[in-house]
């Protein structure tokens, strides 16, 4: 099984191990050994929480730089929907496309017009008899890997229909090919411009035999100032969005849900409130759904780590922005509507090991559930840390597994040094 790559990182030199980023992680995929946190790659989501929490700046993203674009000799801009948000009194969004352009990218292409195809598409996959609901959308890496490795029978609930920035790469080299024949896809450079991490661990790990069609993932919060200094908003610009309503509200939570036309669904955002939903799917209790939107990232994408602006700031002025465009750009015509094209579809998800697995083995995976109960009844149960575990149960976890470093509680040791 290939290794998973991931984009969150540890910088050792600036970790004190306060564990701020134990409390914070929703997988439980960090540990403090040696007075500074090492993250489990193995639970790891690259949701950016730790990014978000840690006081130090110790955790970081490891996204590509605008610098990759002289390795192309055609550099494409793929900006995320999230992107408009982040300037204060934006009334057009030519002018941010219009100062990709003067960045020095060839060619810009709306991920947000994707997202407006995807949502077509998305309307017809849903009339599909064999489709498992509620249907989960796939548009969220984080929220795809988290029900990979902790609800794996939710797994074919998972719409198996790529993300508006991968259409968007593949429909904007397609254009570039076909406008300069002399091109060939090693000449063509895609840059998605992107809210958080999580994309970056999309494009390097794919899916299965399918290799992403963007080729550098660049932080907004890198390009943002850079940006500021090209947009013109005293000189005439061309025309150049293709996008509407529909896909712009993509950025915000529930945009996505809306867009699919059926009031029996669900939206919901932050990756604690995510757990919840898929806990309550799981178990059966919640109401019948047709559809579920799911956000790691709190408001939706405009809240991802690797924005500027607050999220509530960026949606209502995305919410502004929306109000003088069309419903839609892009409409799908009647023959395509026959048959959902393999452009947009994958066929299967990569394979992981779920992480409340203890063993292949069931008997010795009762053996090690029943030997983690018997620890856990003779720990404080007040989750604090001190370990270097996050809670309780997961140091008795890691004393069974012969994965800790600490043989004893260190707050029971305390109390009977000080009996």
């Amino acid at each position: 099984m290939k290794a998973y790559s991931h984009s969150v990182y540890l910088d050792e030199n600036k970790c004190n191990g306060c564990t701020t980023c134990l409390r914070h992680c929703p997988t439980e995929a960090i540990r403090i050994r040696n007075n500074h946190a090492v993250i489990d790659g193995d639970r790891c989501i690259d949701c950016g929480e730790c990014i978000r929490a840690c006081p130090q700046k110790a955790k970081k993203s490891a996204c590509g730089s605008l610098d990759s674009m002289k390795n192309f000799k055609w550099n494409i801009a793929l900006p995320a929907p999230s992107l408009y948000g982040q300037f204060e009194n934006l009334d057009d969004v030519d002018y941010v496309l219009d100062g990709l352009l003067r960045l020095g990218f060839n060619d810009v292409f709306e991920v947000s017009a994707a997202a407006e195809l995807v949502s077509a598409y998305t309307r017809e996959y849903l009339k599909t008899a064999s489709v498992s609901k509620p249907a989960i959308s796939s548009a969220c890496p984080v929220i795809v890997r988290l029900i990979q490795l902790r609800f794996p029978t939710l797994v074919d609930h998972i719409i198996k229909m790529l993300p508006p920035m991968e259409v968007a790469a593949g429909m904007a080299r397609d254009r570039a090919k076909k406008a300069h024949p002399e091109l060939n896809d090693e000449d063509i450079g895609v840059f998605f411009i992107s809210p958080c991490p999580a994309k970056v661990s999309y494009v390097n790990n794919g899916f299965n035999d399918y290799h992403s069609r963007v080729d550098v993932v660049v932080p907004i919060s890198e390009l943002y100032f850079m940006l500021i200094g090209k947009m013109r908003s005293d000189s005439e610009i061309d025309s150049l969005s293709h996008s509407g309503m529909i896909g712009i509200g993509w950025a915000s939570t529930g945009g996505e849900a809306t867009a699919v036309f059926n009031d029996n669904y669900l939206a919901a955002d932050g990756i604690e409130n995510c757990i919840n939903v898929l806990d309550q799917i799981e178990n059966g209790s919640i109401p019948n759904l047709e559809f579920v939107e799911l956000n790691a990232c709190s408001g939706g994408c405009v809240g991802g780590v690797l924005t500027i602006q607050n999220p509530f700031i960026a949606k209502a002025r995305l919410r502004s922005l929306r109000r003088y465009l069309p419903v839609s750009r892009n409409f799908l015509s009647d023959e395509e509507k026959k048959t959902l094209p393999d452009r947009v579809l994958f066929e299967d998800f990569p394979k992981y090991r779920p992480i409340s697995r203890l063993s292949d083995n069931l008997a010795d995976s009762m053996r090690m559930m029943s030997d983690i109960g018997k620890i856990r009844e003779g720990l404080p149960g007040i989750d604090c840390g001190s370990c270097g575990a996050p809670t309780c149960r997961a140091y008795a976890e890691d004393l069974v597994r012969k994965r800790s470093e600490t043989q004893e509680c260190p707050i029971l040791a305390y109390r009977r040094k000080n009996q």
